[in-house]
């Protein structure tokens, strides 16, 4: 079914404000904190070890169990979703000095990709 004239001027309308305002979206400051991918790991495993002891208190009538295991679902979805207070997330801890980035930190995630693509063929 093709849209009418109307819908589909909306239609453009949205595209063209959305194209211009996408930058802004991605590139959007987190004020210095991002996600750290330890805490999302671990935090999803204890969403799932909370799910079996979810499932198992729920198979055994014991309710006691099941609210318990349901704290710790909460637990691991807050622990994944909370920001690291440091802008290292996912980054090892050891400052040997062996590599040197030449991203600065406040750069976009595909600019940091692109620099490390350079190096990488650079360096072939």
């Amino acid at each position: 079914m093709p849209l009418s004239e109307q819908e589909q001027r909306l239609l453009d309308e949205m595209e063209r404000h959305l194209m211009r305002n996408e930058a802004d979206v991605v590139s959007a400051p987190r004020n210095g904190q991002s996600l750290s991918y330890r805490n999302i790991v671990y935090g999803a495993v204890l969403v799932l070890l909370g799910l079996g002891g979810l499932i198992a208190g729920v198979s055994s009538s014991i309710i006691a169990i099941g609210v318990v295991a349901f704290l710790v679902m909460v637990g691991g979805v807050v622990l994944a979703l909370t920001p690291s207070r440091t802008g290292t997330a996912g980054r090892p801890a050891s400052t040997t000095g062996t590599r040197k980035t030449t991203a600065p930190r406040t750069s976009s995630f595909m600019d940091r990709m692109n620099d490390r693509w350079d190096r990488r063929n650079g360096e072939r």
